[in-house]
């Protein structure tokens, strides 16, 4: 580590900017301080006096949003480094805004900072689309909820007949319901002939009394929903054009059980198609958040929760995790099923996502195909077994004169 490195203190409105040089000894010498405005014109001042002074590296805090202009701006002329926020606090007392420049500078040198993944900007621009799309989901959720929450002020009990409040004949009655239709047995005769309900048992549920302003509200909310699920289709028509260089890794995760193609593109928008941020599983693990913590005093571990990590791969493996527990004969299956009654659920599914993640990096980062295990038992495992059967044999007192065959094939 050589030349100048500048330390930016990055606020709303103004960046504090301490240069020093890295000696040999990994200590900066004499800083040197300026302040600029966070305008693009300050902005583009900034990058010039760093020229000036021959600055070969930026490293600057994750202060909300703020640092991205200058991201943007000193990208592909100095080399960037994004420092998390909590690794330059200051002792009380002691802090102030060109110490905490400085302190970014000091610190990097001593390789005390914890860096941020900030991936470039073909990536930047998936991971704002899949995000974008992911925020949406999760209001369409919540207008779900609202709307079932109206129905309950008008004694309508549709999300109890019904598997899918927002499906074909959910959508079809509540449409109807915000016309102005209150007759019962009008509404049930709108439902779809495959819906899994007596048309008696779907009139009770439908018989309320809906007001004006419940009218007004539903009505409100039937909008929205359309709304988001125009924009989500153009959210994923966007995204399937940008993601189509990466069309290759995104099959070769489908392959894994629980992950589709929305899974998929998420995968490839936080990570990479390479994951080549990331040198081994276990970084890439704990980098997501779903590696045990380790808080480690007197040789004891007294906390093994799992950092927050990135928040959207996180919900993506949990959800994926579910649904790979599900997939008959996998072998995310056979182990939830092992570790379930010893870990309980919540543990066991955080397990399996971890798996998930060590998959996922090889995947990604090795570019091999996924291949099930499940349904044929691994050489080693079956050794492992082996050798504790002849343990638990040598312990029960008989001989544990075992070996492994090869299965002869079966005639019909």
């Amino acid at each position: 580590m050589s030349g100048i490195i500048a330390g930016i203190d990055v606020h709303k409105r103004v960046l504090m900017v301490a240069l020093g040089a890295a000696a040999g000894d990994g200590k900066p010498g004499r800083f040197e301080r300026r302040r600029f405005g966070s305008t693009s014109l300050e902005i583009a001042n900034l990058s010039g006096w760093l020229d000036e002074h021959g600055v070969t590296e930026v490293v600057m805090e994750s202060t909300a949003q703020y640092w991205k202009p200058v991201w943007l701006a000193l990208e592909g002329r100095f080399r960037l480094h994004l420092a998390q926020a909590w690794s330059n606090r200051a002792p009380r007392g002691r802090k102030t805004d060109f110490k905490d420049a400085e302190r970014l500078v000091r610190r990097y040198c001593a390789e005390e900072l914890t860096l941020s993944f900030v991936p470039d900007a073909e990536q930047r621009q998936m991971r704002t689309l899949t995000r974008r799309r992911t925020q949406l989901a999760r209001d369409r959720i919540r207008i779900q909820n609202q709307v079932e929450s109206l129905l309950e002020e008008t004694r309508i009990k549709l999300s109890g007949v019904v598997s899918d409040l927002f499906g074909v004949s959910g959508l079809r009655i509540l449409e109807a319901l915000a016309g102005g239709e209150t007759d019962a047995s009008s509404l049930a005769a709108l439902a779809d002939a495959r819906l899994q309900c007596p048309a008696q048992e779907l009139t009770e549920a439908l018989t309320g009394a809906v007001s004006p302003v419940h009218r007004i509200l539903l009505r409100q909310h039937l909008d929205h929903l359309q709304l988001i699920d125009r924009q989500i289709e153009e959210l994923s028509l966007q995204t399937g054009l940008l993601m189509q260089t990466s069309s290759t890794a995104i099959a070769r995760l489908i392959d894994i059980p629980g992950i589709g193609v929305v899974a998929a593109q998420q995968i490839v928008a936080e990570a990479g198609p390479e994951a080549s941020a990331f040198d081994s599983a276990p970084q890439f693990s704990s980098w997501i958040g779903v590696s045990p913590g380790k808080d480690e005093s007197a040789e004891q571990n007294h906390s093994s929760r799992t950092a927050k990590g990135n928040h959207y791969l996180r919900c993506v493996l949990c959800q994926a995790a579910q649904a790979a527990v599900r997939a008959k004969q996998s072998v995310f299956q056979q182990k939830f099923h092992r570790l379930l009654p010893r870990l309980g659920y919540t543990k066991a599914i955080w397990a399996i996502a971890r798996h998930l993640s060590v998959v996922i990096w090889k995947i990604l980062h090795q570019g091999v195909e996924y291949v099930e295990y499940g349904t044929v038992r691994a050489p080693e495992a079956a050794k492992r077994r082996l050798q504790r059967i002849k343990k638990q044999l040598r312990e029960l007192g008989y001989s544990d004169e075992l070996k492994i065959i090869q299965p002869q094939p079966q005639t019909a």
